[in-house]
């Protein structure tokens, strides 16, 4: 007669099928959490083509919705209204460009030369612009909530922040109050310009583009240098300035 495969206690079963069950719920959870992440992150590309093309002022959910795909009811499911949606598109930018200067002002890229320093700053920050169309609109358009005004503040108080170290790193020397001078009047030029820049063509955008270039580098040169950093330092501790 055949030998019964060994009873197991109805106590483990019974965990067994609770375990199974519990690992399918805790499966479906998780898929269920992936799709609501995708379809948030679709609302906010959405939501940035929709502000890029009609303004923050102009822009509504039921567009934002429509471009996403979804109906207004499943934007609502995730967003309460277009100010949250726009709040999470900020804390999104936000991260984003922590992260673009994060990777470009390393105390090892500081010692470069000037030029191909700000040469490739600058195209970096253009090419940043462009591939996030509602950045602007967003956080420097002109009817823009107290709350977005204070997002855009913060932001480019972080940026010039961080240039303002990056200076630091490429000249020690210089006092604090130096580099956040040197780091705001460079942001702020940036900033000053980019709406030109933005709204020209091609051949126009690179004849600007070299005009600031030059202009940031004659501006910045007798502070921290043209040369790299390795090949600055003489015994009386001068730094190459920039020539006509």
């Amino acid at each position: 007669m055949p030998r019964d495969r060994a009873a197991r206690p109805a106590g483990d079963a019974g965990a067994e099928r609770g375990a199974g069950t519990a690992g399918r719920a805790e499966a479906g959870g998780v898929r269920r959490q992936a799709r609501g992440l995708a379809r948030m992150a679709a609302i906010l590309d959405a939501a940035e083509e929709v502000i890029s093309e009609v303004g923050y002022a102009e822009a509504t959910t039921n567009a934002i919705a429509a471009r996403a795909g979804v109906s207004p009811g499943t934007l609502y499911q995730f967003f309460r209204n277009k100010d949250q949606v726009v709040e999470e598109l900020a804390v999104r930018y936000g991260e984003r460009l922590r992260e673009f200067w994060a990777a470009r002002t390393t105390p090892e890229s500081a010692g470069r030369p000037l030029p191909e320093l700000v040469d490739g700053l600058l195209d970096a920050v253009l090419a940043f612009k462009v591939s996030q169309p509602a950045f602007w609109p967003l956080f420097y358009g002109s009817a823009l909530p107290d709350q977005l005004a204070a997002v855009a503040a913060g932001l480019q108080q972080g940026t010039v922040e961080r240039i303002a170290g990056f200076f630091g790193d490429r000249c020690p020397e210089l006092t604090r109050e130096r580099r956040e001078l040197l780091a705001t009047m460079t942001v702020g030029t940036v900033r000053t310009m980019m709406p030109m820049l933005l709204g020209a063509d091609e051949a126009r955008r690179r004849e600007l583009l070299t005009e600031i270039k030059a202009m940031l580098v004659r501006y910045l040169g007798p502070a921290i240098g043209v040369e790299g950093r390795a090949a600055v330092g003489d015994p009386a501790g001068e730094r190459a300035t920039a020539t006509d």
